[in-house]
């Protein structure tokens, strides 16, 4: 194909007219070419054709630069893009398509002006022909940048309309909430307050929650350091933004995207105000979030900042049931010295708060749980001491009073006092209501009229509290607590957190924080079953210095003995458990990793931080356990591997205390369960039958009770804790005894003997199962049958065989408990107990006996223990020893003696 000359990207048959030529006129269409082609719809109209250029002049002439240049856009003159998109006609009907193609009458040297190039074509660069539309559009161009460029006048003209509607929405929503302001005030809200009530699970009232402590003071009735400490590190800026901080929100937003989590909040002391006011600290809904900002602007509009800081501050809750800021100060520092005898009417405590108390109290703003100073010592200072930096370096402080007050201790547990609860059980009561505060605020748990279905079993409770009672009932004895689980639900049918709730709050059961001793032994015994490792593999059993790594991978000694130096030479992992060797399970504890094994506690149900040091592996980790805890992971057992908690359970996966919340005006909230698989049913079904044993004819002998029972005790250094915790087919039950606050050793508090969990914990634990086992019984005779075909309860496995002799040892002897006794207890028939034998390092054998009777209506108190007989026969000679009956009747034991050697040993009771 000849390319044509002329005017680059014209039609071959066309000439330039000569300068000055008049326009051409546009020829009739051939009636051959389609309707299409001529285009004459797909330009726009023109008035004025541009002057075409002479033919004789050169392509590289300097006047047909800009005709010659590729363009992407349409010179002056030319007509615009199309109005619709068409096939482009073929190349011979192109002097059709524009009205600037010269008349066939036109000189030859002619030629018509530059096309447009009205197709839909990409457009051309000039160096081909034009044909009207099509894939070339000609030098005219594209019709698409034109097209962009009506959408971007069109986003100018509806983004600053978009952006004028936003300010609109939120100028009118602003104006709207501003009637809420007059609902706000402190001082009108008592005259819609409503007590909530507690109800047991049968619907019955068990108590009131109403801050009866709690009092409105004045701007002048607070400490100035309480002002300064709350302004310094809640909102520092507070005097001077206009209830919302911006910088705080850019810096808030970094911070976030850097941790790639909500690592810091932006709200100010106002926004919390208005939040807390409505009663909204459970909904985060971005609408209510902009309520809460329109609201907190018009707050500072209307308000003066010591108005805002003043309300704020008697409306903010600071744990352990103080409600506002003189409550606070009367249960964190009422009974010290500074204090004591501070109160309304007289002198409010909060007008004389120090520094360090006040930094104390803005401390637990932020977390009343996390920096309770009662059961997070560490983290409540450490948050202290930062209140008390933020302070000096706002220049509220000098540097004298802050070294000062950092060295300020914080209160006991003695002097903190929190208000009186009226319940019939203040310390679960307590416990429910700090989980309603979590959830829905403490404005709305103490005045919105909740009615709270809690899941205490009253009967349960009963029997807990007489089955404690009639073993510790002297004020010189040691206290105990317990808390008992539903196995189905998860929820607690019974807690005693302590004796007297208004002489000793502190709840001992949610609150106390214990060292397990060799309790947390069968959570090493799971790890190993889960890894494949036999019940029945052997370790040795002596005095044992092992090499260990510390959390930091440094080398360390760690010296392992047994009660009383008693070892058996060599024993099984399953034997181990029944008589608690610590020599065997801190090797195991070695083998299977004690991170391993501080993960699987933690999956099983203890929420408290759990080290993964050596001595982890015998119930010691840096930091103890509570009572709480210890009963839910031991459900996991009792529910063949199934960690169970529900919807409104404690924080972290805790037991459930609530079966449903009713509020008046919202939804009802209903507790749903929750499981999940942590063991498999294999490994939870071994670890629950070597656990019987323990029961059976172990260190845990007194919990025996005359029905299913399996668990483990556990004695710690000094005995200054004794644990049982085990578990039937009903309920889990865990079991603490000791002295709460001085943290006395029990070295002859059990009948002139050492206190450790095979005595007090054991006892009670099986005298409340006794009881507890009646009262199920009574509402549902068919219960037992029942059990039978519910795949989720212990099966009545055959125990392991955990009697056999251990290899002769030197220096180490060892028996196992031969025949048990029987006995009797109160007015009902006696069961089958168990007993132990140990030999001496002279071969002689002590018989330990106990009578299983499940007593009723009530368990007599411990007494002298009845004479029973044991014998055995040792490697190295003969013995006699005398055993022992003690529960709830009289009982005789034998013990078969084992190999015996020259050295001293006993079984341990841990």
């Amino acid at each position: 194909m000849t390319e044509p000359t002329g005017h680059p990207g014209a039609p071959a048959n066309a000439t330039h007219p000569g300068p000055g030529a008049a326009p051409a006129a546009s020829p009739s269409p051939d009636p051959a070419t389609p309707w299409w082609s001529a285009g004459t719809d797909d330009v726009l109209p023109v008035t004025a054709p541009r002057p075409a250029a002479a033919v004789t002049d050169p392509p590289g002439d300097p006047r047909f630069a800009a005709v010659d240049a590729p363009r992407a856009h349409p010179a002056p003159g030319d007509q615009g893009p199309p109005r619709r998109r068409r096939p482009g006609p073929p190349a011979e009907a192109a002097s059709f398509a524009t009205p600037h193609a010269a008349p066939p009458s036109a000189a030859p040297s002619a030629v018509p002006a530059r096309p447009t190039g009205g197709g839909s074509g990409r457009g051309g660069t000039g160096d081909l022909p034009p044909t009207g539309g099509g894939d070339s559009g000609g030098t005219g161009g594209s019709g698409r940048p034109r097209l962009r460029f009506r959408w971007i006048r069109l986003l100018l003209l509806l983004v600053p309309l978009g952006a004028l509607a936003v300010v609109s929405t939120i100028f009118g929503m602003m104006m709207a909430v501003s009637t809420d302001l007059p609902n706000l005030d402190t001082a009108k809200e008592f005259q819609t307050a409503r007590n909530s009530v507690l109800l047991d699970r049968s619907g019955r009232q068990i108590g009131v929650l109403a801050d009866s402590s709690r009092y409105v003071v004045r701007e002048d009735e607070i400490s100035p350091a309480m002002k300064d400490a709350v302004v310094s590190m809640e909102d520092e800026r507070f005097y001077e933004n206009s209830g919302v901080d911006v910088r705080g929100i850019g810096r808030a937003v970094v911070q976030d995207i850097v941790a790639r989590r909500a690592a810091q909040g932006a709200s100010t002391i106002t926004q919390q105000l208005v939040k807390v006011s409505l009663q909204a600290e459970d909904q985060r809904t971005v609408f209510q979030k902009l309520r809460e900002v329109a609201l907190a602007y018009h707050m500072t509009q209307q308000w003066s900042k010591s108005k805002i800081l003043t309300t704020y501050l008697n409306r903010i809750y600071f744990g352990n049931g103080a409600y506002g800021v003189e409550s606070a100060a009367k249960t964190y520092f009422g009974k010290t010295d500074a204090h004591r005898g501070c109160g309304p009417p007289e002198e409010g405590c909060a007008k004389t708060l120090a520094p360090a108390e006040s930094a104390l109290l803005t401390a637990i703003i932020a977390s009343p749980s996390r920096f309770d100073p009662v059961t997070e010592p560490e983290a409540a200072l450490r948050r202290r001491n930062t209140v008390l930096l933020k302070m000096r370096q706002h220049g509220k402080l000098s540097p004298e009073d802050y070294e000062l007050a950092r060295n300020e201790p914080l209160p006991t547990r003695q002097q903190v006092e929190p208000p009186t609860l009226e319940a019939k059980n203040p310390y679960f009561a307590s416990w429910v209501s700090a989980q309603l505060i979590d959830r829905l605020g403490a404005q709305r748990t103490y005045e919105g009229g909740l009615k709270v279905k809690t899941t205490i079993d009253p009967s349960m409770q009963t029997a807990a509290e007489k089955s404690i009672s009639s073993y510790l009932s002297s004020p010189d004895m040691p206290e105990a607590s317990m808390v008992a689980i539903d196995n189905k639900t998860g929820e607690v049918r019974a807690m005693v957190g302590g004796e007297n709730y208004r002489e000793k709050p502190f709840n001992l059961a949610t609150q106390g924080q214990r060292q397990p001793g060799s309790s947390f032994k069968p959570f090493v015994l799971a790890q190993a079953l889960r890894e494949g490792i036999s019940p029945q593999k052997l370790y040795p059993s002596k005095k044992l210095t092992l090499k260990v790594k510390d959390e930091n991978g440094r080398t360390e000694p760690f010296r392992v003995t047994n009660s009383e130096s008693a070892y058996a030479g060599t024993s099984s992992i399953a034997r181990a458990l029944t008589y608690s060797d610590n020599a065997v399970y801190a090797q195991l504890g070695q083998t299977v990793g004690t991170k391993k094994v501080a993960k699987l506690i933690r999956r099983m149900g203890v929420r408290s931080p759990v080290s993964s040091n050596a001595a982890l592996a015998l119930g010691a980790p840096r930091r103890g356990v509570t009572v709480l805890d210890m009963a839910h992971a031991y459900e996991t057992f009792a529910t063949r591997g199934l960690r169970i908690n529900g919807t409104l359970g404690a924080p972290n996966n805790g037991p459930v205390g609530i079966q449903e919340i009713r509020e008046p005006g919202r939804r009802t909230r209903v507790n749903r369960r929750r499981a999940d698989r942590v063991l498999s049913t294999e490994v939870a079904d071994t670890a629950t039958s070597i656990m019987r044993t323990v029961v059976s004819k172990g260190t845990g002998h007194r919990a025996q009770y005359g029905g299913f029972a399996a668990g483990k005790t556990g004695t710690t250094e000094n005995n200054v804790d004794a644990w049982f915790v085990g578990f039937s087919k009903d309920v889990t039950v865990a079991v603490w005894v000791g002295y709460p606050d001085s943290g006395k050793p029990m070295q002859t508090q059990w009948m002139g003997e050492p206190v450790e969990g095979g005595t007090y914990p054991a006892a009670i634990w099986g005298a409340f199962m006794g009881r507890v086992d009646r009262i199920l019984d009574a509402r549902n005779p068919d219960r037992k049958k029942q059990q039978k075909d519910d795949a989720d309860v212990p099966v009545d496995g055959a125990e392991p065989d955990v009697s056999a002799a251990p290899t002769a040892t030197t220096g180490a002897g060892a028996a196992t408990g031969g025949a048990p006794p029987t006995g009797t207890g109160g007015t009902s028939s006696g069961t089958t107990g168990g007993g132990t034998g140990a030999t001496d390092g002279t071969g002689s054998t002590a018989g330990d006996g106990s009578g299983g009777g499940t007593d009723a209506p009530a368990p007599v108190p411990p007494s002298a223990p009845s004479p029973g007989s044991g014998s055995g026969t040792g490697s190295s000679g003969t013995g006699s020893g005398a055993g022992s009956g003690a529960g709830s009747g009289s009982g005789s034991g034998s013990g078969t003696g084992g190999t015996g050697g020259t050295g001293g040993g006993a079984v341990p009771l841990g």
